[in-house]
């Protein structure tokens, strides 16, 4: 795996390193090893599935707090989608900050998204599937979100969202 540092801090672009032959390709998708030489040690406890089948579905910015804050490893399966990493923490020097990233099924890069980060995206295909590893269990006591569109954040989304849940369309403001 290829580490890629980005305008977030301790947030990565992850890129496959694949061995390839005339049959395809193979390549490593997590290695603890490979994580805690780069200096981002991560224990995976959970993985995630999650699948939208509308083009401009937005889920997110979500966040778990206390105990439960997550370390996030991403990559789009199937389809496309625009994701985003916004700096929650206070003491961090890209604090308020966001990027987002383009991931699909075709450059098979991931996004490493650290503790106190909230996290959306935005589908940019119909039948899109992202998989998530995760350091931390749910917790739905201390799952929290800010407001995709939060003019306090100024997010740049590629699409308005044409698919969102209740929940995610009614976060507060910061």
């Amino acid at each position: 795996m290829k580490f890629h540092k980005t305008t977030i801090s301790d947030c990565l672009r992850i890129e496959l390193e694949k061995r390839g032959d005339d049959r395809g390709f193979f390549a490593r998708l997590f290695c603890e090893e490979e994580f805690s030489s780069a200096g981002y040690p991560l224990e995976i406890v959970q993985a995630n599935d999650s699948f939208s089948a509308d083009l401009g579905t937005l889920r997110g910015m979500h966040y778990q707090i206390g105990n439960s804050e997550e370390t996030k490893v991403i990559r789009c399966l199937m389809g496309a989608i625009y994701d985003v990493v916004l700096d929650l923490r206070p003491n961090s020097p890209s604090y308020m900050k966001w990027e987002g990233f383009y991931l699909d099924s075709d450059n098979r890069s991931m996004i490493r998204v650290p503790k106190g980060c909230a996290h959306g995206f935005l589908t940019m295909k119909s039948n899109t599937e992202v998989f998530y590893l995760v350091d931390s269990f749910y917790n739905p006591n201390a799952e929290h979100g800010v407001r995709w569109n939060d003019e306090k954040f100024g997010i740049i989304w590629p699409n308005e969202p044409r698919v969102l849940s209740d929940k995610d369309a009614n976060w507060p403001d910061f």
